[in-house]
């Protein structure tokens, strides 16, 4: 038993190395080499297009996933007047009420975990594109991740010849928590009437949907501001991609009502 511990520790400890080396693999090391590349074939190799580039390159690719994402909440917020209704009538049946409802999103083709599971598959691609950002040592080429194909350009951290985003942008922060809370009130649903009934449920969710209205675009200022210009620049970007791709999503649903 003594030495089971140590073990058990070394066999976690490898699994978690190894984890790392996927990830780095298989993800951040593509994307850091993709930013390069775009470095190299922009004129005057702005590094703050690159980001702007990259992004919108990742998220297009994302889309497919996005958009059904999207789907499934647009169909749960239209449903949403049906499961309050199934709510009231299982007042004091939870299993009761717990079977009505998956009976109901099975009708109407509805799977309520399927932007779970799609997030879950974004989330890599999505770390890894901070990660590139955060930890990519701009203007400093890291030649341990550069492919040996790839030319090594030399980088201009002058954003169209008028932002440092090497170092810390207010403007860019800014926009960073403005861009962020317009994308957090598009995407997050309206509290249902009722919910704030005085009950403790009630007003946790109450708290935590102004927290994510409120509260988190001023985060994404702050940290935004603490990194870097490059990263403000990443989230401001991903952020305006997520505003117009839930407007372009909720049209084309709306026209086929």
């Amino acid at each position: 038993k003594t030495l089971s511990v140590p073990c058990t520790a070394r066999r976690n400890f490898a699994t978690i190395v190894v984890m790392m080396e996927f990830f780095k693999e298989i993800f951040y090391q593509p994307l850091y080499n993709g930013l390069i590349f775009l470095m190299d074939v922009i004129p005057g190799a702005d590094a703050g297009i690159a980001v702007i580039l990259l992004t919108v390159i990742v998220k297009l690719i994302l889309f497919p996933l996005s958009k059904r994402s999207i789907e499934t909440q647009f169909a749960m917020r239209r449903f949403q007047p049906e499961l309050d209704a199934l709510k009231k009538q299982f007042t004091n049946d939870r299993e009761g009420y717990a079977r009505a409802t998956m009976a109901f999103y099975k009708e109407k083709h509805i799977n309520p975990f399927s932007g779970f599971f799609l997030l879950l598959v974004q989330l890599p691609v999505i770390i890894s594109l901070y990660y590139v950002f955060f930890r990519g040592g701009l203007p400093e080429i890291n030649e341990t991740l550069r492919y040996a194909f790839i030319p090594r350009p030399e980088v201009s951290m002058e954003f169209l010849g008028l932002i440092d985003i090497a170092g810390k942008s207010i403007v860019l922060a800014v926009l960073a928590g403005i861009t962020q809370f317009f994308q957090v009130k598009l995407a997050l649903p309206p509290p249902a009437p009722g919910t704030r009934d005085g009950s403790f449920q009630g007003e946790l969710m109450h708290g935590m949907h102004v927290q994510m209205k409120y509260v988190m675009p001023i985060v994404a200022a702050v940290v935004a501001y603490t990194i870097s210009g490059a990263v403000a620049l990443y989230w401001t970007t991903s952020n305006l991609f997520a505003i117009g791709q839930e407007l372009f999503v909720r049209k084309k649903l709306t026209e086929q009502k």
